[in-house]
């Protein structure tokens, strides 16, 4: 596995633990509001958490989102072959269908 296959791959497991995260804040944020007198700087502090995670979770997977985007669209970007493979495969069969052509002018041009 490549480098940038594993730090990617960290990248989503620390995304994965931070949407974890979100949920227990909600989850605490929720539970303090479900109190008959709830605490104003408790519960602050919790939607304060729960909102920069979930900043935090939405630019990570919008980053995710447009390197996916990137390697599926064949653009080049860092740490990918696709782009050079294509150009490759298609310079090759450039290369075929010239030599075809050639096979018929010497065909026609050899009496």
């Amino acid at each position: 596995m490549s480098s940038s296959l594993k730090e990617r791959l960290k990248e989503l497991e620390t995304i994965e633990g931070d949407i974890a995260q979100v949920v227990h804040q909600a989850g605490r944020a929720l539970t303090e509001l479900a109190k008959e007198k709830p605490n104003d700087r408790n519960m602050n502090s919790s939607v304060k958490s729960f909102i920069k995670t979930l900043e935090s979770v939405e630019n990570n997977l919008m980053k995710q989102i447009n390197y996916l985007s990137q390697v599926a669209s064949g653009q080049p970007h860092e740490g990918s072959s696709y782009s050079a493979q294509k150009d490759a495969q298609m310079a090759i069969h450039r290369l075929e269908n010239a030599k075809v052509k050639l096979l018929e002018l010497k065909t026609i041009c050899d009496p």
